[in-house]
């Protein structure tokens, strides 16, 4: 089952970490995001392969956009 993962907040996408295809553990960092000059990290939420990256470096993301689905 995939997991959708979702901004928490209004935020620039400052770095991707991951690659699609890339195998993740539970607690990874997919994204880092930077609001208000701190940088938020976006961790995986359980074990599995991304299977899609919803943002590029630069991005603005709105609360509740995806960010990534892992499969």
């Amino acid at each position: 089952m995939a997991t959708e993962i979702r901004a928490e907040m209004v935020a620039n996408v400052w770095k991707i970490v991951v690659t699609q295809g890339d195998t993740v553990a539970d607690g990874d960092t997919l994204v880092i995001l930077e609001s208000m000059k701190m940088e938020i990290p976006v961790l995986a939420e359980g074990d599995g392969v991304v299977s899609a990256l919803h943002v590029a470096e630069g991005d603005v993301v709105q609360e509740g956009d995806v960010i990534a689905v892992i499969g």
